[in-house]
C-alpha cells in the first residue's frame, strides 16, 4: 500500500464519517477504502479509528493524525500541481457547491469559462439550497448566497446579489399597483421559501431600513418558480434580479417601487479555515472576482459595492 493513499482513504473516512462515504469522494470502492486505512493502522502500530455498524469514530491516535495529515496532502498536492500546471495547465479536480437556481443560472457558465483553457481539469458541480458541510462533502470551494457565520470557513465577497419586486401587467391592470410597502398587505404575493424570512420583505424607506409582513398564497423554495408564477399573473414576487433574464425590457414583468427595494444578500466563496488552496482553487477565485466586475458584466443582478 501507498502511505499517500492510505492517509488520503483515513481523512476522508474520518471526514465523512463512513468508509462509504470516504469512498465516494476517492472514486475507489467501500472494501477497498476500508482495506486503505487497516493497513495504515497496521503501518503505524495504532488503532485510528473506532468502527461501528452506523458511523466511525477517531480515537485519540486518529485525532492528532486528523489535525495534521489533511495540510500534509494539500501541500503535496499543490507542490505536484504546481510542477505540471507550469506545462500542461491545471488538471485535477475541483470540487464546487453552488445553490440551485445560481448554479444554473451563472456559476456553471463561470466555470465553462474558467476550465476552456485547462483540457486536464475536472469540473465537479454540486447544486443545493442547503448549506453542505464542505469538509465531510470533500468540496474544496463554495458559492454562497447571504451572511456566512461559520467559524470553520474562509470567506471571499464576490458582490451584493439585488432583488426586485415585479409583477405582471395582466395582474397590476386586476389588483392596482402598490404605491408603498404597506400596500403589499393588500396584494397576493408569492414567497419564496429559500429566503431566511420569506414573510419579511425588506426596503429602505426615508434613511431607514423598514421590513413588511406580507401575505402569500403560493410558497415555493424556488427563486425560478417564484418568477414564473408573477409572469403567469398570480401575485407580487421579490426575485433576484439573476433570474429575471430580459423579463423587463420585454414586458412580461413591471419592476414596483425599485427605488426603495434593498440590495439583498452578498454573494461570496467560501472555503475551510486552515487548509491550503491549491493552486487552481486560488486561480478560480480571483477568475470569479474578475469574472463578475470585467468590462461592466457583472453576474447578474450583481453590484459591485456593497
Amino acid at each position: 500500500m501507498d502511505l499517500i493513499d492510505g492517509l488520503r482513504a483515513f481523512v476522508a473516512t474520518a471526514e465523512t464519517g463512513s468508509f462509504t462515504g470516504a469512498a465516494d469522494r476517492l472514486g475507489i470502492s467501500n472494501r477497498l477504502t476500508s482495506k486503505y486505512v487497516a493497513e495504515l493502522e497496521e503501518r503505524l502500530g495504532v488503532r485510528l479509528l473506532q468502527r461501528t455498524t452506523r458511523r466511525v469514530g477517531l480515537t485519540s491516535s486518529g485525532e492528532e493524525l486528523l489535525s495534521r495529515a489533511p495540510a500534509l496532502l494539500d501541500d503535496l498536492d499543490a507542490m505536484l500541481g504546481e510542477v505540471t500546471e507550469d506545462t500542461r495547465g491545471f488538471s485535477g479536480t475541483i470540487r464546487i457547491s453552488a445553490p440551485v437556481t445560481f448554479g444554473e443560472v451563472y456559476v456553471k457558465d463561470l466555470l465553462a469559462r474558467f476550465a476552456a483553457p485547462h483540457p486536464e481539469l475536472i469540473i465537479d458541480l454540486r447544486l443545493s439550497d442547503a448549506y453542505v458541510d464542505l469538509a465531510s462533502g470533500g468540496i474544496d470551494l463554495a458559492f454562497r448566497i447571504g451572511a456566512s457565520d461559520v467559524s470553520s470557513l474562509k470567506r471571499r465577497k464576490l458582490g451584493m446579489l439585488r432583488s426586485v419586486l415585479v409583477a405582471s401587467p395582466a395582474y397590476l391592470e386586476a389588483h392596482g399597483s402598490p404605491e408603498k410597502p404597506d400596500d403589499l398587505m393588500d396584494h397576493q404575493c408569492i414567497l419564496d421559501t429559500n429566503r431566511r424570512n420569506p414573510m419579511r420583505w425588506p426596503f429602505g424607506v426615508e434613511g431607514q431600513e423598514v421590513f413588511v409582513q406580507v401575505p402569500g398564497r403560493f410558497m415555493v423554495n424556488s427563486a425560478r418558480a417564484a418568477r414564473d408564477l408573477a409572469v403567469a399573473g398570480q401575485g407580487i414576487a421579490f426575485c433576484p434580479t439573476f433570474v429575471l433574464g430580459d423579463d423587463l425590457e420585454a414586458g412580461r414583468l413591471v419592476a414596483l417601487m425599485p427605488e426603495i427595494a434593498k440590495p439583498d444578500h452578498p454573494v461570496s466563496v467560501v472555503y475551510l479555515e486552515g487548509r491550503a488552496l491549491p493552486r487552481k482553487v486560488r486561480a478560480l477565485i480571483d477568475f470569479a472576482l474578475q469574472d463578475f466586475r470585467r468590462t461592466g458584466g457583472m453576474a447578474p443582478g450583481m453590484t459591485e459595492n456593497g
